[in-house]
């Protein structure tokens, strides 16, 4: 359950904010095939082994994670998945470390410079951050349900509010935002408290305008929408994202424990 902008329906992707022109720091020293990728539009984000005399390099567009593949005479590039001779896919393993990673981290950097209201002890191990809407009663019963973790320490969340779902959801933001006590006012409201928009400093409505950018340039659709670091088997660290309300097993994989 979760409450939908009209504004736009799209794939959500943690890569769209942070794929859009940019640009690899050894732009000028690639190929000339890969070059000529990136000049059409392609993000190139790094150089990896590739087998049979081969370059490979990571890269995206709109969103996308693609592998090219540069021929050992230097002369020709190919997009695609490469496979061995039992049919393994070469490609996939490349693409998750090269360029889904590092991207997936400068992701968690722009939720860290949005404009959010903490939730809970700022010293906290574990950082949820949540896209919340002040119209959307599904954010509401997010903050119900995390009462638990947030409440014995064990879980921050930062709320980012956006103003999508309602002609007056931007001013409400706004005011979240620009309270004197800005985690007190998120806190009555969650409860149940009702509140009235009230004008605010242009700075604080620059800071809605941008949080709903972030939040398009994601690609998202839906409030709440959560996003969390998760360790991989392999020791890695990657973001992982809840769209509504969150089921009992995601709800527990989210907050890291079973609750308190």
């Amino acid at each position: 359950m979760s409450c939908v902008s009209l504004k736009r329906f799209c794939r959500f992707s943690l890569l769209a904010a942070v794929t859009c022109g940019t640009v690899t720091s050894h732009a000028d020293e690639l190929p000339a095939p890969v070059q000529a990728l990136a000049n059409q539009g392609l993000t190139v984000h790094g150089e990896f082994e590739a087998p049979g005399g081969m370059r490979g390099f990571g890269a995206s567009v709109q969103g996308q994670d693609i592998a090219i593949y540069l021929t050992p005479d230097g002369e020709h590039a190919i997009i695609g998945t490469l496979v061995d001779s039992e049919g393994s896919d070469l490609t996939e393993a490349q693409l998750d470390e090269h360029v889904r990673a590092p991207l997936e981290a400068d992701t968690w950097a722009l939720l860290e410079e949005s404009h959010w209201i903490q939730d809970g002890d700022p010293d906290a191990p574990r950082v949820i951050y949540t896209f919340t809407d002040a119209n959307c009663p599904y954010c509401r019963q997010l903050w119900q349900q995390t009462r638990p973790w947030v409440e014995a320490g064990e879980v921050q969340f930062r709320h980012i509010m956006v103003g999508i779902l309602a002609p007056n959801s931007p001013a409400l933001a706004a005011t979240l935002l620009g309270a004197d006590d800005p985690s007190a006012a998120l806190h009555r409201h969650s409860e149940g408290d009702e509140f009235a928009p009230s004008a605010q400093p242009r700075d604080i409505e620059e800071q809605v305008y941008a949080n709903n950018q972030l939040f398009e340039e994601l690609g998202l659709y839906a409030t709440p929408t959560s996003a969390f670091q998760r360790e991989t088997e392999g020791g890695t660290v990657r973001i992982d994202r809840i769209q509504g309300l969150p089921s009992q097993e995601r709800l527990i994989e989210m907050m890291g424990s079973e609750a308190p």
